[in-house]
C-alpha cells in the first residue's frame, strides 16, 4: 500500500519506516532522485553500478554471437 509523506518547512521528507526496512536504508544511505513527468522517483543508490548491472537481461543476449553482432554493427556505419 502506498505511503504518503508531507513535505516540511525546509522542503524536505521522511521515508517510511516500511520502504526503509524493505529496501535496508539506514541513516547515511544515499538515494537517487529521477524527476519523471508528474512524478519523482526515489531509487537507492547502488554501491558498485557495474555489479548491479551484471547479468541483466543475459538471456536475451544468450543466442547473440558477439562478433557477428559487433561486425554487423561495425558495417551498418558505413
Amino acid at each position: 500500500m502506498p505511503s504518503v509523506v508531507t513535505m516540511s518547512s525546509k522542503n524536505q521528507i521522511v521515508v517510511p519506516s516500511e520502504a526503509r526496512q524493505k529496501l535496508h536504508l539506514n541513516a547515511g544511505s544515499q538515494l537517487l532522485v529521477l524527476c519523471k513527468e508528474n512524478r519523482i522517483v526515489l531509487i537507492p543508490k547502488p554501491y558498485d553500478f557495474a555489479e548491479r548491472l551484471r547479468g541483466l537481461h543475459q538471456d536475451v543476449w544468450r543466442t547473440v554471437n558477439p562478433e557477428e553482432y559487433l561486425n554487423s554493427e561495425r558495417e551498418s556505419w558505413s
